[in-house]
């Protein structure tokens, strides 16, 4: 006997959907690490460089030009020989921490309950 499925009956998304407009900008790989990172302030590309040591210059460049285009961080380049490049969060950037902050907190409360990330290969 065939299982009847159920009405969806949670409220539609107004189009586009806000949470996956929101999850696109987080999705990357490390992007979640560079917003993170960026929280405290300004940081230069080898500082983040050194905040998040499993990345690569070539992944984090690419983060670091999505995150910019979706208008998240910003790039400001100081008058210093030679030129110094600084990153830092955007108002909008600033709004996505509560989030972060809320997902990292989960995360603590899903190691204490035994589950671990599977990790990339």
């Amino acid at each position: 006997m065939p299982i009847k499925v159920r009405k969806n009956r949670s409220e539609a998304p107004p189009p586009p959907c806000a949470l996956t407009e929101c999850m696109a900008i987080i999705e990357g790989a490390w992007a979640p690490n560079v917003i993170w990172q960026l929280r405290g302030g300004p940081r230069r590309f080898s500082e983040l460089r050194m905040d998040i040591p499993p990345i690569s210059a070539k992944v984090l460049s690419q983060r670091l030009r999505e995150l910019e285009q979706r208008g998240v961080i910003s790039r400001h380049v100081l008058a210093t020989t030679p030129p110094t490049v600084e990153y830092r969060l955007t108002p909008l950037g600033s709004e996505l921490l509560p989030a972060l902050n809320a997902i990292v907190e989960v995360g603590h409360k899903l190691k204490l309950a035994g589950f671990h990330a599977v990790q990339r290969s």
